[in-house]
């Protein structure tokens, strides 16, 4: 009976988390470790627990009505969580089980003093440390005082702030257990925390320890500042020592209390030098034993170090695995792509097989290693320019590492990892043909793929597939089409840089651009436009559309007046758009024609804020305005020295932009189309695997790679049963971290910043990529379905990738926080002639939904107003 309710810690590691909780699991393995000392204890198991609840049985009618209770009804939440542990505390502990407590204290010492400590079975995980979540006492003495402390750390498993971090981590409140780890009480000279990673930085080369004197609660309870020891390679590289005026020390009878430090010992140091570099050591022996960065609570008792705590670092952003030791400096991808949330293994892993360059995944996010190019001097000032254009913070970033001399030497005689990004691009000739051209190509070679997959399943299908992203990658790679690419972004580059030195006009290239033809991404917005117009005039059929779900839209609207024409143009409209979605450049998400009610909110916003044939008049609108900036440019340049020469050389330019600068958007939708295609493929199979019984739903080939999902089809089985539900842990784990713009292998995450000073105080700093000015009320969205808008906001959102664009037609402005001069949403807010400025960080929290904005996107910056 002793060993089901007590194990001592000697006798638990990681394997027992079920029986001992997170720290007890954690307290038992660091026990084990060569040179690590942990103070004598035990576990109260959670069988122990599980007691208590049966004998309490009206906690299961309390726990029935908590899940019912919305998370964010803090007063129903305060109530009820207060109800179950009155209800715990107030439950005699069984004596079986309080003669195993009583009976381990013996064996240390009945009168001695002990920490207890709650440990839950969802506690100091990889994925979700729960730090402070539950309760700890400090020198509690005596075998009923304990008792008592038992019972009370059982209780702060329905703390408020517990049971709103479980609603809000999707964890079932009957799923976590609590056992409680009872230790002989350290009683230190100094305490703290180390971090074997820097928690700022993400670097995994400096150990960060925070020290203060006597108890920890005085740093944990933020009663005084500690001391800060950064230690890298040995030896102590910064410390700052801090006035520490009060400290929380033990009483003789229990409990504790907060004192003031002499004066004269206010600013000595917390710890030497050397014993921070000694305790740093010891963190490296256990962040080995773990696996990862380690979070560790220590006591320095005469000259020895004891460690009462260590759990896993969740928020820092992983490192790349590349398996050398050499250093690397990665690249986003996700923030090229405008699309920086996590992605599923199948998403990134195809994306991977089918990119023109390597990639590697961290956090569910992908990156490119930068670090050859960076490294030669034939490549490095073009990449630096070309993620300049693309994102200013990314180059800021770059140059930031680049700045430390000894992480990136420049090498003479380096290769070039590649082309240059954005390299020389070989002129090629003014012509339509060329766009009109390579747009047929694409469209056959989908077309061809369409034809060919439909007879191919098992394992003939992923051959075929492995097939198919060679001719993927083929077309990505035609040299003309890059070519074209190059061209349009080049002239509007030319255009700018020339225009404003001529004629000292900012972003002249933004109005020069407005309704480009050839541009599939401007034109999915204002065909939407059409699809309300053939709804407008049907009340039903708008009726109906408030209130359609997946399950009957479209084919729902057959039976209203005006339905079926209205559902013919939604068809129509999904056979050429619907293999788009947000977040599209992972396979995983779900597409407009799987999800069709994704777009009937801004169908509506349509109906609502426009007048019948807005679309042709938009269109138009621009065409002509860009038309008389190119009367105006051409006449102020004519009017100048060697006026005609330039004239000329603009009018080729202009030309030339408006010629090639819509195709810039036609590669990504041919890859988004052919994702559809592939992804309906392997939703056949994926359902195949279900009938056959090897996977219980078909979604759940989201969460392995393509190489995982070929080997399950060609075993039809799934060698580890829990493979699937350990990716869908980290996937959500992965949302809760923010993606650097850059990464380095020491893990060190930097944002990069914006060096300039022409901006008002107070205003939000981005790029700008869409000139003019505008003021209105600022809509902040972060997802499409949710969008209620009206005419004259101004959307701030995280991201915008083509899926967006059908919202710019009823905007006045945009603001995201990612994106460059060229990335999606940049080109088609200058199609559509709205004042826009991306790149702006935390836009979405810095900004209210609601507030009123003046969007400056001649200037790039955001002026908040009251």
């Amino acid at each position: 009976m002793m060993e089901r309710y007590v194990l001592g810690l000697q006798d638990v590691d990681e394997t027992r988390l079920a029986a001992v909780g997170g720290k007890g699991a954690h307290l038992g393995g660091l026990s084990r470790i060569e040179g690590v000392r942990v103070p004598a204890g035990f576990c109260v198991t959670t069988d122990g627990f599980r007691r208590i609840m049966a004998d309490a049985p009206s906690i299961g009618d309390l726990l029935d009505e908590l899940s019912r209770v919305d998370p964010d009804d803090r007063e129903a939440v305060r109530t009820l969580s207060a109800r179950i542990r009155r209800t715990i505390e107030g439950t005699p502990v069984p004596g079986d089980l309080a003669t195993a407590i009583t009976g381990a204290l013996g064996r240390l010492g009945e009168q001695a003093a002990y920490a207890v400590r709650s440990s839950a079975t969802a506690e100091d995980l990889p994925t979700a440390s729960f730090a402070g979540q539950q309760d700890t006492y400090l020198n509690v003495v005596g075998p009923a005082e304990v008792l008592r402390h038992v019972s009370r750390c059982w209780a702060s498993l329905f703390t408020e702030r517990a049971v709103t971090y479980r609603r809000r981590n999707g964890i079932d409140h009957r799923t976590v257990h609590m056992a409680v780890v009872v230790q002989r009480m350290a009683f230190p000279q100094a305490s703290g925390i180390l971090f074997t990673a820097d928690p700022v930085t993400g670097n995994r080369k400096v150990a960060t320890v925070d020290a203060g004197f006597g108890l920890g609660e005085a740093l944990v309870s933020g009663l005084v500042n500690p001391d800060v020891f950064k230690v890298r390679d040995g030896e102590v590289v910064t410390k700052v020592i801090a006035a520490k005026q009060r400290e929380v020390t033990a009483l003789p009878d229990g409990g504790t209390r907060e004192v003031a430090i002499d004066a004269r010992r206010q600013e000595q140091p917390s710890l030497t030098d050397a014993q921070a570099v000694r305790l740093v050591g010891l963190g490296r022996r256990i962040e080995a034993h773990f696996g990862r960065p380690q979070d560790i609570e220590w006591c320095l008792v005469g000259d020895d170090f004891q460690i009462v705590q260590s759990r896993p670092v969740t928020t820092l952003f992983p490192v790349p695995e590349i398996g050398d030791r050499e250093n690397h400096v990665y690249v986003s991808v996700g923030h090229g792509q405008m699309m920086t949330d996590p992605m599923k293994p199948l998403g990134y892993s195809m994306w991977q097989l089918t990119a023109m360059v390597a990639m590697h995944e961290a956090g569910g996010r992908l990156f490119v290693d930068v670090t050859r190019r960076l490294a030669s001097p034939a490549s490095r000032a073009g990449l630096l320019d070309a993620m300049g254009k693309g994102d200013p913070l990314i180059k800021d970033a770059l140059e930031t590492v680049l700045d430390r001399d000894d992480f990136v030497p420049l090498l003479a005689d380096a290769a070039p990892g590649g082309p240059p990004a954005g390299g020389a691009s070989v002129p090629v000739e003014t012509d339509p043909e060329i766009v009109t051209g390579l747009i047929d190509r694409s469209r056959r070679s989908i077309a061809a793929l369409e034809r060919e997959i439909r007879t191919k399943s098992g394992p003939a299908l992923f051959d075929f597939l492995r097939e198919a992203f060679e001719e993927h990658r083929r077309v990505l790679s035609d040299p003309l089409s890059i070519q074209a690419i190059m061209a349009g972004m080049e002239a509007t580059w030319w255009l700018n840089d020339k225009l404003q030195e001529w004629l000292g006009e900012k972003n002249a290239a933004d109005t020069l651009t407005l309704s480009a033809p050839d541009n599939i991404t401007s034109e999915m917005g204002l065909a939407l436009l059409d699809v309300a117009d053939v709804i407008r005039p049907w009340p039903e059929v708008v009726a109906f559309l408030q209130g359609a779900g997946d399950e009957d839209f479209p084919d729902g609207l057959a039976k209203l007046p005006g339905g079926a024409a209205a559902r013919d143009a939604v068809e129509a409209y999904l056979d050429r758009y619907g293999m788009r979605c947000v977040g599209e450049i992972d396979i995983t998400r779900p597409r407009w024609r799987e999800r069709p009610s994704t777009i009937v909110p801004v169908i509506l916003d349509n109906v609502r804020n426009f007048e019948p044939g807005a679309a042709g008049r938009r269109f138009e609108q621009g065409r002509q305005k860009a038309q008389q900036k190119e009367r105006e440019v051409l006449s102020r340049l004519r009017d100048l020295p060697d006026g005609q020469r330039k004239a000329d050389e603009a009018k080729r330019m202009i030309d030339r932009v408006r010629t090639f600068i819509g195709y810039r958007e036609y590669p990504k939708y041919g890859i988004i189309s052919r994702y559809f295609i592939y992804k309906r493929a392997l939703m056949e199979e994926a359902e195949r695997l279900v009938r056959a019984g090897v996977i219980p739903e078909k979604e759940d080939v989201f969460y392995l790679t393509f190489q995982e999902f070929d080997d399950v089809v060609r075993a039809n089985r799934l060698d580890d049963p829990q493979l699937v539900q350990r990716r869908k842990d980290a996937f959500r784990a992965h949302h809760a971290l923010t993606p650097p713009r850059v990464l380095t292998s020491d893990g060190e995450a930097l944002t990069g910043a914006y060096r300039r000073d022409d901006a008002p105080a107070g205003a939000l700093i981005g790029v700008p990529v869409s000139a003019g000015t505008v003021e209105g009320r600022a809509r902040v969205i972060l997802d499409m379905a949710d969008a209620d808008l009206e005419e004259g906001d101004i959307l701030v959102t995280p991201f915008t990738d083509p899926s967006w664009s059908p919202l710019f037609v009823g905007i006045a402005g945009l603001v995201t926080e990612v994106g460059g001069l060229m990335t999606h949403g940049a080109v088609i807010a200058r199609e559509y002639g709205l004042p826009a400025v991306v790149g702006v960080e935390r836009a979405t929290r810095l900004i209210r939904d609601g507030q009123r904005i003046r969007v400056h996107g001649t200037d790039g910056y955001i002026e908040l107003l009251p």
